[in-house]
């Protein structure tokens, strides 16, 4: 199970390499949290992303700078920003997705039908065995659902 987690983690570092647009596994978590919902606060994010608000707001001015994320006071709380993907963010978020599933495929094409088959109904019980793990917390760490 670790050997196959190590290849997992490889796969999800080098889909980073895709775009110059995500430095770190920071950026992209928070770019796929906020592709997973419509808009978020400053502070929503960091506790999605499990970091301090201060940090948050660094990363966002990154973010926002890059062409990534657009920040706008949100026009219910005029002390709170609202914090959504831009489409630009959007197409990161995609680019590095789609390179995962490209990285997959051709290992899995290396399998047998049959073990393809034992493999997803094996990681399909895995997950269900792994139900306190939500999917904010996935978010958190760059994957989508």
């Amino acid at each position: 199970m670790l050997d196959a987690c190590r290849v997992l983690v490889a796969i999800t570092a080098r889909s980073l390499t895709v775009t110059s647009e995500v430095t770190d596994l920071l950026h992209l978590r928070a770019l796929v949290v906020l592709w997973s919902r419509p808009s978020l606060s400053l502070g929503e994010l960091a506790q999605a992303v499990g970091i301090h608000l201060t940090r948050a707001s660094r990363l966002c001015d990154r973010l926002v700078t890059r062409g990534l994320v657009d920040r706008a006071d949100d026009p219910v709380n005029r002390r709170q920003l609202v914090l959504r993907l831009t489409p630009a963010g959007r197409e990161v978020v995609e680019q590095v997705m789609d390179e995962r599933a490209e990285e997959v495929r051709p290992i899995l094409a290396r399998m047998s039908p049959s073990g393809r088959q034992r493999l997803v109904s094996s990681l399909a019980e895995f997950a269900r065995a792994a139900d306190g793990l939500a999917a904010h917390d996935l978010w958190a760490l760059g994957w989508r659902s």
